[in-house]
Formats: structure tokens, C-alpha cells, sequence
């Protein structure tokens, strides 16, 4: 599996903080910059392609977890 540059900033960050919950304005500050904390669609595209590459079903996800209105959870495998 390759992922492009934002997708691996995006993993490190969610897993850097596995367990927690990053709100939306955390992670675009993190992965893209200050001046992106509102650019939530940045963030719901690339959330998309890293359940595409990672989850068994990315309908149902289990390791990317979002938590409505906040943000988004990384959950380790057991």
C-alpha cells in the first residue's frame, strides 16, 4: 500500500495520539498548515482515502473513528 505525503502526515498525527480524539481544527492545523483549520473538506477526502487503504470495510470503519462535530479517533488494532 503507498500513501501520498498528506496521507501519511494525516496517519502519523491520528496515530501519534491513538486512543484520543483530534478535533478537525487540530488535525488541518497539523497536516496542512495554519490558514487550513476550516478546510474540513481537505480533511473528510483524505479521512476517505486512508479508510479506503486501511479498514477492512470503510463503510464500517474501526480504526478511523469520527466523532461527530469534533473531530476524529485512531484506534489500535487488538
Amino acid at each position: 500500500m503507498k500513501l501520498s505525503k498528506i496521507e501519511y502526515d494525516l496517519l502519523r498525527q491520528l496515530v501519534r495520539h491513538a486512543g484520543k480524539v483530534l478535533t478537525h481544527r487540530q488535525i488541518l492545523r497539523e497536516v496542512w498548515g495554519p490558514g487550513h483549520e476550516n478546510d474540513t473538506h481537505y480533511l473528510r477526502v483524505y479521512i476517505a482515502h486512508l479508510r479506503e487503504k486501511l479498514e477492512a470495510n470503510p463503510e464500517l470503519p474501526e480504526l478511523i473513528l469520527t466523532e461527530l462535530g469534533v473531530g476524529y479517533r485512531f484506534l489500535l488494532p487488538l
